[in-house]
């Protein structure tokens, strides 16, 4: 189903003083040929028409159009797609024209459109309302929007279940395909974000991890879910892009709200960088020590203040050691004796 933009027909001003002219008439007419009637009258020639036209004259009104900017409508005439307007102004089209928008009812789950006071779990899809059919507009916006869909649970590469929600930007471009190739438009974008969010997740660990390939050229990389946001996101992007591209749909952009790692694991999770973070800091310690050991011990023999024995060295080494890489402050021993 291709697009077909109606470039014509802003001529909806005219029509409407046209079809208020002719009620007027008809009206008038009518009067007339109430009030100035009889079986001879000439007026009653008139009184048919007038009624008639004030049976139907409604009829006209129905092929007014109104747009404002970043709008669009896809009419069909008896089942069969006409075209669809796009620029904004004031149109006048067939009367018995319909707009189709499948998708004039659905709100997607974002910025409080869905109701959670209860505490329940926000939908994935989007939710539709049933209480607005004579209302709704059949009007197809046309700006940016934003899909935010609920957090996911999704196993990483490693096989650990992390939490994740990504925002999408999106916008309809070509509204035949949204209208005519998918049942809801925006229910399918939706849904193909979900798969889009689980298919990537699940080639990248949470964190850097040895002998893993996240771009498929079958080495090794640094490439993780925490450290590489911003690629990530633009391979989601990408793959929803594809998926949503028969339904006439652009992704501009995509970006990851939230990440973390799911409830049940995130303790362990935590002991384990606090671990890692210890064994780094003790490290530190450690060669810093030995560093100034080594120096204290160069010292002393370059200036001959002391010499010691390997026995002595090892001793000295062990309590430098001591009090260098301690936890407490070292207490101090005074020994007035021989150093022997």
């Amino acid at each position: 189903m291709e697009e077909k933009v109606i470039v014509k027909g802003k001529n909806g001003m005219q029509f409407l003083i046209l079809w208020i002219a002719l009620y007027a008439a008809a009206v008038l007419l009518l009067v007339a040929g109430i009030s100035k009637g009889g079986e001879d009258s000439p007026y009653l020639l008139f009184f048919l028409p007038g009624i008639i036209w004030l049976c139907i004259g409604w009829i006209p009104f129905a092929g007014l159009k109104i747009l404002k900017p970043q709008e669009a409508l896809v009419l069909t005439l008896f089942g069969k797609y006409i075209g669809t307007l796009k620029s904004e102004g004031f149109y006048y089209v067939n009367p018995f024209c319909q707009a189709v928008n499948p998708a004039a009812k659905t709100r997607l789950g974002q910025s409080g459109d869905v109701d959670d006071s209860e505490g329940s779990k926000k939908y994935f899809a989007a939710v539709t309302s049933s209480k607005e059919d004579s209302t709704v507009s059949r009007k197809i916006s046309l700006k940016a929007m934003t899909l935010s869909n609920a957090k996911q649970k999704v196993n990483d590469v490693l096989g650990n279940p992390i939490e994740i929600s990504v925002a999408v930007i999106w916008k309809v471009k070509d509204t035949a395909k949204a209208v005519f190739n998918v049942d809801n438009y925006k229910e399918y974008l939706s849904l193909q974000a979900d798969a889009a969010v689980r298919d990537i997740v699940k080639i990248y660990p949470y964190d850097v991890a040895p002998n893993i390939d996240t771009t498929g050229d079958g080495l090794a990389d640094d490439g993780s879910l925490r450290g590489s946001t911003t690629v990530v996101a633009e391979r989601i992007r990408a793959m929803i892009q594809i998926k949503v591209a028969d339904a006439g749909l652009e992704i501009t952009e995509a970006r990851i709200t939230y990440l973390a790692y799911a409830p049940e694991i995130a303790a362990a999770m935590l002991q384990r960088q606090q671990a890692s973070a210890v064994i780094d800091a003790r490290k530190m310690i450690v060669d810093g020590a030995v560093g100034m050991v080594e120096m204290a011990l160069e010292r002393l023999s370059e200036n001959g203040v002391v010499e010691l024995d390997e026995e002595r060295k090892a001793a000295m080494v062990s309590n430098l050691l001591v009090v260098l890489c301690g936890n407490r402050d070292a207490q101090p021993v005074v020994n007035s004796g021989s150093l022997y």
